[in-house]
C-alpha cells in the first residue's frame, strides 16, 4: 500500500486491522461452536445420565459393587479435591489476564516494528562490514519469501485436514460433515481448545441423533486421526517442502519448540529454523547445518 502512496501510518492500521480481523472471526467462530453445544447441553444431560445409570447397572450386575456407592464417587472426589479446584481456577484467571495482555500489546509492538523498520534494517546493517550489506539485505528479502511460504504452507494444511475431516465424518453418518470437518480445521489454529470444542458439536449432535455412544466415540477417533497425521506428516510435508526443510528436522523443531515454549513455539520454531537455515547456507561454517536442516541429499564426491 506504502508503494501505491497510501501513508505509512494508514497502511499499517489497515494491515493490522485486516489481521485483527481475522483473528476476532476466529474467535468467534469458536464461541459460537460453544453457544451451539450448550443450547444442546439440557439434552446432553439426559443422555449422559441415562448412559452412567446403564454403565453403573452393568458394574453392578457384572462386577457385584453396589451401584449407590459408585453413583457417590463423584460427590466424594468432588469434596477431596476443592483446594484443587481452587488452584485451577487462580491458575485459570492467571492465563486469561496473560492472555490478554498479549492481545493487547502484540498489535501495538507490530505496528510500531512495521513503523520503524528502516531505523531496525539500518542499525542492522551497522553491525556488519559494508561488504556485508548486499548479503544482510539479500537474507532480509528471503525471510520475508519464508513467512510468506510458510502461512501459504499453513493455509494449504487447514485445508487438507478440513478435507480429511469431512470425508471421516461423512463415513461415520455425521450431517453436514465438511462444516464441521473445516470448523474444526480453522479452530486448530487455536491449540489444544480450538480442537477440543470444535469437536463437542459433532459429538453431541451424533449421540442425540443415534442414541448411541459408539457415535461420539467415532468422532473423537476421527479427530485424533487427523490430528496425529497433521502433526506428524502433512505438516511437515507440506510446510517443510515450501521452506526447503526436510521432514525430520520439521517434526525434532515441532518437538523441541512444544518443549521450551508450548503450543506457540511448535509454530514459530518453524520459520525461525528456515531462517537459520537461510544464513547456514550462506556462511561456511555453518554448511553440516545447511545440510541437516536441507531436504535435498548433499553431493557426493568422488
Amino acid at each position: 500500500m506504502e508503494k501505491k502512496g497510501v501513508n505509512r501510518s494508514i497502511s499499517i492500521f489497515l494491515s493490522i486491522s485486516l489481521v485483527t480481523s481475522l483473528l476476532l472471526t476466529i474467535v468467534y467462530l469458536l464461541f459460537l461452536q460453544l453457544s451451539e453445544f450448550l443450547n444442546e447441553w439440557h439434552t446432553l444431560k439426559i443422555k449422559f445420565s441415562e448412559s452412567l445409570t446403564e454403565l453403573f447397572d452393568f458394574i453392578e450386575k457384572w462386577y457385584g459393587i453396589n451401584a449407590d456407592d459408585i453413583s457417590k464417587l463423584p460427590e466424594k472426589l468432588l469434596n477431596s479435591s476443592l483446594s484443587q479446584i481452587f488452584s485451577f481456577l487462580i491458575n485459570a484467571t492467571y492465563s486469561i489476564s496473560i492472555s490478554t495482555f498479549y492481545i493487547i500489546i502484540i498489535p501495538v509492538f507490530s505496528a510500531l516494528i512495521l513503523y520503524y523498520r528502516h531505523i531496525l534494517t539500518t542499525a542492522l546493517y551497522s553491525l556488519f562490514p559494508p561488504e556485508k550489506k548486499d548479503a544482510i539485505h539479500e537474507i532480509l528479502t528471503e525471510t520475508i519469501h519464508i513467512y510468506h511460504s510458510f502461512i501459504k504452507g499453513m493455509m494449504l494444511v487447514y485445508l487438507i485436514v478440513g478435507i480429511l475431516n469431512g470425508i471421516g465424518l461423512a463415513i461415520i453418518g455425521i450431517s453436514h460433515p465438511f462444516l464441521f470437518g473445516f470448523i474444526a480445521s480453522i479452530l486448530t489454529f487455536i491449540p489444544y481448545i480450538g480442537i477440543l470444542i470444535s469437536s463437542l458439536l459433532p459429538i453431541s449432535i451424533s449421540w442425540i441423533t443415534y442414541n448411541s455412544i459408539w457415535y461420539p466415540l467415532a468422532v473423537v477417533l476421527v479427530f485424533t486421526v487427523v490430528q496425529f497425521l497433521e502433526a506428524y506428516i502433512i505438516f511437515p510435508l507440506v510446510v517443510g517442502n515450501r521452506l526447503k526443510i526436510n521432514a525430520l528436522a520439521i517434526i525434532f523443531v515441532i518437538v523441541l519448540g512444544g518443549i521450551l515454549w508450548g503450543a506457540a513455539g511448535m509454530i514459530l520454531f518453524i520459520p525461525l529454523v528456515s531462517i537459520l537455515k537461510l544464513i547456514a547456507d550462506r556462511t561456511e561454517s555453518l554448511k553440516i547445518l545447511s545440510i541437516l536442516l536441507g531436504n535435498k541429499p548433499a553431493t557426493k564426491k568422488k
